[in-house]
């Protein structure tokens, strides 16, 4: 029973029991531009459906509860046997079966594949970012396994199944399989050729025993894992190379494979992130001895994409959060959406959203477009979604936490779970500077790419004055060949906002298009959010974005 004076009023209903996709303008538009006309009805359909289930009570308390109830590490069983099994909460595992039976891992069998996986991705991690982890790096998988086509045959069906199981069984047994990835060691982080885990080949071609140790690997409950590995020099050139590490062998013993310990993460606690230790473990080799980086390289681009996906996905439901609440919420005699301030506040939260999500959507579509021209374009442009939508996710969250006020720093208000969750895709698959001087060594030693990349931006040649001006700015500043290590941050975030404002001003209403030139290309902002001109039109983008229960 409440006390007299407890009367709840002024507070906003929860933001629940909706359609994420159907009430996301953006990227609903943005489906429909890249999509081809005979897939489209279907894939409304597929959307709308994950929309449902995203915005209900149960995903949310799913999402919830995967949180609050962190994965555990169990080394060994009750007899003393070395079994190094992750336990997860209930939850994750529904989280994780329905994003599998959605289809989220599977871009590549499909009509318009990886544009519908995209913008599902995109609304499905709205519920939950953690399980995205697993998701993300089972789809990547498959184009890196290509290298090796006998074992693409073997496990490309398994991994783009819809069918999950969470048990620990032979490859051969279990009808779909999840993969992750282990990269880094603790002596190197992003440089991968410092790597010291050494591959032994054994008498069958193709197989060997790994010995050593990856710092960070990435859902370590997976069937499988793609790593890197030095290969001794012998029937082969040795070197850095890829390897297919399964968790269970063929004859459903289980591989070496030792987890050490879970992380402690900042954020993105319901999924497990573990130190691992290689002794005798059987793997296969992917692709040819020495080229692991450019073997594995095709996983990381995807992963990359999913990485500025992600990021565009919790900016997404940032802004949802912040204007439902506003939209709702009454201060200073009136609602607070109709305060100017807050008004504006909102309008630029929104504006950094849309760009966002129109990056991606973009990018998703020139994967589905295979084609040398497009391929030369996400040499460039994924690198710089990566960078500047990643970058960009943390200063965002933490503001429309703060239209939230106090309510906002509360747990139950779902927002500092979004705000632990926003610096992550900044540093995974390789950090901010890692991003900008990869866009550096594509401009300086593919021509090509830089080609694609100024034939995309040329589609808006005179459609804004304000985005001439920063793409005539740009060629001045790059015919400048000095210190260009040192200015590469600044350079790739301008290649990154005129891409963006290409963008929104073929593709975006004019107030949207107006309002983000103006301010990110035309000089007039300020350095934190809520300083746009006041003379835009920001009602109209706060109502292009709001969300409708």
């Amino acid at each position: 029973m409440s006390a007299p004076t407890h009367t709840v009023t002024n507070q906003p209903p929860p933001l629940v029991g909706y359609d994420i996709y159907a009430a996301d303008a953006a990227l609903v538009e943005g489906v429909a531009r890249h999509a081809s006309p005979e897939a489209l009805p279907e894939i409304r359909t597929e959307l709308s459906e994950l929309g449902k289930a995203a915005g209900s009570a149960q995903a949310q308390r799913w999402g919830t509860q995967a949180n609050t109830y962190p994965p555990v590490l169990r080394t060994h069983d009750r007899y003393g046997n070395r079994i190094d099994e992750v336990d997860f909460h209930p939850s994750w595992h529904r989280l994780l079966g329905h994003a599998v039976s959605a289809g989220l891992t599977d871009a590549w069998s499909r009509p318009d594949g990886h544009l519908r996986r995209a913008a599902g991705f995109l609304v499905w991690t709205q519920a939950e970012a953690g399980h995205g982890c697993p998701v993300s790096m089972t789809h990547a998988a498959v184009p890196a396994l290509r290298a090796e086509p006998a074992l693409a045959a073997e496990w490309e069906p398994r991994l783009t199944s819809r069918v999950y199981d969470e048990e620990l069984l032979a490859p051969g047994v279990k009808p779909g399989a999840l993969f992750g990835m282990g990269m880094t060691e603790k002596q190197g982080g992003s440089d991968v050729r410092a790597n010291t885990t050494r591959a032994e080949p054994l008498a069958a071609d193709g197989e060997y025993l790994l010995t050593g140790h990856k710092w960070f690997c990435s859902a370590p409950m997976s069937d499988g894992f793609l790593v890197l590995a030095q290969a001794s020099p012998g029937r082969g050139k040795g070197g850095l190379t890829c390897f297919l590490l399964p968790r269970v062998l063929p004859d459903g013993t289980r591989n070496v494979f030792l987890i050490q310990r879970l992380k402690d993460k900042l954020g993105n606690r319901s999924n497990a992130s573990a130190e691992v230790e290689f002794c005798g473990t059987w793997a296969r080799r992917v692709g040819e001895e020495g080229r692991g980086v450019p073997t594995i390289i095709e996983m990381v681009a995807a992963t990359r994409l999913d990485c500025a996906t992600g990021s565009a996905a919790v900016m997404r439901q940032a802004v949802a959060q912040a204007i439902h609440h506003a939209a709702h919420r009454s201060a200073f005699g009136g609602p607070l959406i109709d305060q100017p301030l807050m008004l504006n506040v909102l309008a630029d939260l929104a504006l950094e959203s849309e760009a966002a999500t129109t990056t991606v959507l973009r990018l998703a579509a020139s994967y589905d477009a295979a084609t040398d021209a497009e391929r030369q374009f996400r040499r460039i442009a994924v690198p710089l979604a990566k960078y500047w939508v990643t970058k960009r996710t943390a200063a965002l969250t933490a503001e429309a936490l703060e239209c939230l006020g106090g309510n906002g720093y509360v747990e139950e208000s779902g927002m500092p779970r979004l705000f632990r969750e926003s610096p992550l895709n900044s540093i995974w698959e390789g950090s901010g500077n890692v991003q900008a001087l990869d866009v550096l060594r594509a401009l300086q030693r593919d021509p090509q790419a830089f080609d694609a990349f100024l034939r995309e931006i040329g589609l808006s040649r005179g459609a804004d004055h304000r985005l001439d001006a920063a793409v005539k700015s740009l060629l001045t500043e790059l015919a400048d060949l000095t210190s260009l290590e040192a200015r590469a941050r600044r350079l790739v975030e301008r290649m990154a906002l005129i891409l963006q404002g290409s963008l929104l001003v073929r593709f975006a209403p004019p107030a949207v298009s107006d309002a983000f030139c103006a301010s990110r290309l035309g000089g007039d902002w300020g350095v934190s959010f809520g300083t746009l001109p006041h003379s835009l039109d920001l009602g109209a983008i706060v109502e292009r974005a709001r969300p409708t229960a």
